[in-house]
């Protein structure tokens, strides 16, 4: 999809002329085209130093990820690729870019929309869905708002599976956390504002965006040491901040390896092998600790083998993670 320059409707790649407002669409040329492989290339060839645990923003992944419908899928090395933006920090740019995305005048195709300016057409709602029938969200998809349709908060149902997209939930929320059983889930709203700039209203949410933009959700904020997410899920790091998101259904313990974001046990984290002693696997379970516990690094299991209790953030944590520490290996 490609947006017009003159009216900003988004039309199919293959478009010469706007249907809508009848402006000419300038092609891509050959030369263009060679410049962007090019730099594919050279994106592909640039060899990316190891992630630091204690970086400002937390341990965070190198590598793609995405989120499924049933569990969570990331990076070997961590948690998955995302961004968290704070509500209370976020604001709006009063954009209003993009416009409707058009499909086949017969209604036989779906087209993405754009899930910050739900721009599908009154009585439907832009919404993530997996356009292969698979179990991970990778598109976007307008879906008719039910009538009485279900608040965010509120349980709801899906229409043939986790990943339709066809839920009962209002505009501006998907039905997320879906039991593959019964169908049934909690409405969960989506962020608002832009890409840029991505804000939730719900005090005590921070948007979390994931699966190349495709999920753009609201999620409750949470206590890594607490550990108090609802049954089935786990407090993870996203960005700056942590979110209760799916158990990948993994109960790895201290040294385990981990495949998941969420395949440790509650408390326990996912990081690089350097930092467990005893790893033999691209990544294993650590646990979180307290940095004001008189235990200091007794917290740790591998303290023996040189494991200490670090803080999780390099510099300048957020205020309510001032006291979280993570063991490894300094």
């Amino acid at each position: 999809m490609k947006p017009c320059p003159s009216c900003d409707r988004h039309l199919r790649g293959t478009e010469r002329t706007c249907p809508f407002c009848g402006e000419p669409l300038r092609e891509v040329t050959a030369s263009l085209l060679a410049v962007i492989s090019l730099a594919t290339v050279l994106a592909g060839c640039t060899e990316d130093p190891p992630a630091d645990p204690t970086s400002s923003s937390g341990l965070d992944s190198t590598g793609a990820s995405s989120i499924s419908g049933t569990g969570m899928v990331g990076s070997s090395t961590g948690p998955f690729e995302t961004t968290a933006v704070d509500s209370d920090d976020a604001t709006t740019d009063g954009s209003s870019g993009g416009g409707f995305i058009y499909g086949d005048p017969d209604g036989g195709d779906v087209f993405p929309c754009d899930p910050f300016q739900q721009d599908c057409p009154e009585g439907e709602k832009c919404v993530p869905w997996a356009n292969d029938g698979g179990s991970t969200w990778n598109d976007t998809r307008c879906a008719p708002v039910v009538p009485d349709p279900v608040p965010p908060g509120e349980p709801c149902t899906v229409e043939g599976s986790g990943t339709s997209g066809i839920d009962d939930c209002a505009a501006g929320a998907m039905c997320w956390d879906v039991d593959p059983d019964t169908n049934a889930g909690t409405c969960v709203a989506l962020c608002m504002g832009s890409e840029a700039a991505p804000v939730c209203d719900e005090a005590g949410t921070t948007c979390v965006m994931a699966n190349d933009g495709v999920l753009t959700l609201c999620l409750p904020t949470c206590d890594p040491i607490e550990q108090q997410c609802p049954q089935d899920q786990a407090c993870m790091p996203v960005g700056d901040a942590f979110v209760c998101i799916f158990d990948a259904g993994n109960q790895g313990g201290y040294g385990d390896s981990c495949e998941a974001i969420a395949a440790c046990v509650p408390g326990l984290v996912c990081v690089a092998p350097q930092d467990v002693p005893g790893c033999m696997s691209a990544s294993c379970c650590t646990e979180l600790c307290s940095l004001s516990d008189p235990a200091g690094d007794a917290q740790c299991t591998g303290a023996p083998q040189g494991q200490q209790c670090v803080p999780w953030f390099e510099s300048d944590p957020p205020p309510e993670y001032v006291d979280l520490g993570v063991c490894r290996v300094p």
